[in-house]
């Protein structure tokens, strides 16, 4: 296995092992050791991902500013002067 796959694969255990744990803490919501370990899963993975997203790029995409929209600030396609 390469570097690269040990790391997602490390990655992918963590957060599993978090998310497992989240969907036992929606039926018992007052498990204080329940959600210790998933906080402990989640850190233990944050470390990771970015280390990860720094040696191979990103693992998820990211909007860098929720209220604007590029795509929206025209022309658009049948507004483009090329057409008349």
């Amino acid at each position: 296995m390469t570097k690269r796959e040990t790391l997602l694969k490390k990655i992918s255990t963590y957060q599993f092992a978090a998310l497992d744990l989240q969907i036992y803490l929606d039926t018992h919501p007052n498990d204080r050791a329940a959600l210790e370990k998933a906080e402990k899963y989640k850190a233990m993975a944050r470390p990771l991902i970015a280390q990860y997203e720094e040696e191979y790029g990103p693992l998820t995409k990211r909007v860098t500013d929720a209220n604007k929209w590029t795509w929206i600030k025209g022309p658009w396609p049948w507004e483009s002067e090329d057409d008349c």
